[in-house]
Formats: C-alpha cells, structure tokens, sequence
C-alpha cells in the first residue's frame, strides 16, 4: 500500500520532467532521425539553455524574454557546430564533442559560478514544481502541454515549407539532393542549429522547473534523447504515421521513460545506478530492430535475401 502511495504521489512530478525532456528529445530527433547526424552538442546546449535562462531572469527580465534568449543561445550552439561540421570538415559527431567541451567553459562564464538557484517567490516564473500538484493554469504538466503544442505545430509547417522539405531531402539522401541543387550544408547547419534551440528551450524551462540551473545539468542528456525517441517509436511507431504525430510519440517516450525511472526508484533501485539503466534501456531499444530482422524474420524473407545475394 505504501509502495502505490507513493508511486502515485510521484507520478504528476514524473510526467512533468518527461514533458520538460520531451522537448529535448524532440531536439534529438530531428538530427538523429531527421538529418541523420550524430549531434553530442545537446549535453552542452542544454546546460547554456538553463545558464542563460536563468541569469537573464536574474537580472530582472520577463519569464517569456528569457526563454526566447536562452534560445537563441542553443540556435548558437547548434550553429557552431555546424560550421565545424561544414565549414572546417570536421566529422559531425567530433564536432559536437568539441562544441559541447566548449560549451563547459562557457556555461561557467555566464553563471560566474557552478550553479545558480532561482527563487519562485522573488521571481515570476513559467513552471515550479512547487505547482506540479495544483489545478492551475501554471501546473507545468498543463503549461508545457501547451508550449509542446505550440511547438509541435510550428515544426509541422516548417518542414512542410520548401526548405523545411530541403532539410528532410538532405537527411534522408545527400547526394540525391546535392543533385537537384540543394544545399546541403546549409540545410545541415540549420537543421542543427533548430535542434539545439529546441534543446536549450527544454534546459531553461527545466532550470525554472527544479529552481536552479547547473553547469552539469545537461550530462547525459543525448542517452535520455535517445531513449525517448526509441521508445516513441517502438510504442507509437505502427500508429503515428503523420510527422507532428511522430513528434507527439517522441514526447510520450520521454513521459514514459520517466515514469518507468520513478517506478525503478519507487522499488528501491539504487539511484547511483540510474545512468547505467538509462544507457541499457536505450541499447535494448536499439537492439530490437536489428534482432526482429535477423532472429524473427519469415522464412520467405530470408530466402529471398539469400537468392538476391547469390
């Protein structure tokens, strides 16, 4: 009885910060499904999001402002690694390590100090967790709803614009579409410079969610991307065939990603443990394609492999 107590008193916290990183993971799934890149720069980014977010609140401007700068700010992140990825022909997944190391020192810069905390009864915030409980407009359950909605919806009718559609052309075959006149880099370059805003938005709303923001704040945060992507789509895959419902299914992952952590922690697992978890989950997930194709295909189309081989 204790045990469903307390499950259930950590659930509405659980949604919450699998809303808040479902965001993130939108983030991630734009380059890693959309463009088909490997971007380590949201451990980075997601941290500068926090950073910036909330030193502009401290320095007294509005809630909205702040969010809007901490994105431009993963805009920027995403930007430079683009360029060390185009410009300078530096493999996409080095140049995000490179930009996330950098981004350490930076983050550091901004806050002057490791962290810095923010109070919601000094400050007018988006979301606390201290409303994570109440019927309100101000519940981050139902304002970061509302914010993915929003978001969800611009991203639809941009990929749906010519150079939304260059951006998904660029991913899914470069060469093809270097042939038609497309510019691929520069479609590289914003498709990640897109993703890492949406990952610094996730970090400064997170940042006013648990009330400070951390140099640290973003490590791992590319495993729980990923872990939210894959679980969206092993779940939702066969019934969200439209691209915003795609998206829709990424931000479910990432609730169910953390409720399955709360329930985890609820049992007694050791929370020292969880990054180990969270790396498992995701191997597993990844796994399972790769293990239905070779272990659980029909008979008919492994022969079929078998003569094109021959």
């Amino acid at each position: 009885m204790d045990f469903l107590t307390s499950l259930v008193n950590s659930m509405p916290g659980a949604v919450a910060q699998g809303l808040i990183w479902g965001i993130m993971a939108i983030g991630v799934y734009l380059t890693y499904r959309i463009l088909d890149v490997a971007d380590l720069t949201v451990d980075g980014s997601f941290g500068t999001g926090g950073a910036v977010c909330v030193m502009c609140l401290l320095s007294g401007m509005n809630v909205w402002a702040a969010l809007f700068v901490a994105l431009l700010a993963g805009l920027a992140t995403g930007l430079v690694t683009g360029l060390l990825h185009t410009f300078m022909g530096i493999p996409a997944i080095l140049a995000g390590i490179l930009t996330q190391l950098a981004l350490y020192s930076i983050n550091l810069k901004i806050m002057g100090k490791a962290n810095q905390s923010i109070n919601v009864d000094k400050y007018d915030l988006l979301i606390s967790l201290r409303w994570v409980k109440e019927f309100a407009l101000h519940n981050p359950i139902v304002m970061v709803i509302l914010v993915t909605a929003v978001l969800i919806g611009v991203l639809y009718w941009f990929f749906g614009t010519e150079l939304g559609c260059g951006i998904r052309a660029t991913g899914s075959n470069p060469a093809m579409s270097r042939a038609q006149g497309i510019n691929t880099s520069l479609n590289v370059v914003l498709g990640l410079a897109v993703s890492n805003g949406l990952v610094a938005l996730s970090g400064a709303l997170l940042s006013q969610y648990q009330g400070f923001a951390d140099v640290s704040m973003g490590r791992g945060a590319i495993v729980i991307g990923l872990a939210a992507v894959i679980i969206g789509e092993a779940v939702f895959g066969r019934i969200f065939q439209n691209f915003a419902l795609k998206l829709v299914s990424v931000s479910l992952g990432a609730i169910i990603y953390y409720i399955v952590i709360q329930l985890v922690l609820t049992l007694g697992f050791d929370a020292n443990l969880l990054k180990l978890l969270s790396a498992s989950v995701v191997a597993i997930f990844l796994a399972v394609p790769y293990w239905k194709s070779r272990y659980f295909a029909k008979p008919t189309a492994k022969k079929k492999e078998g003569v094109k081989n021959a």
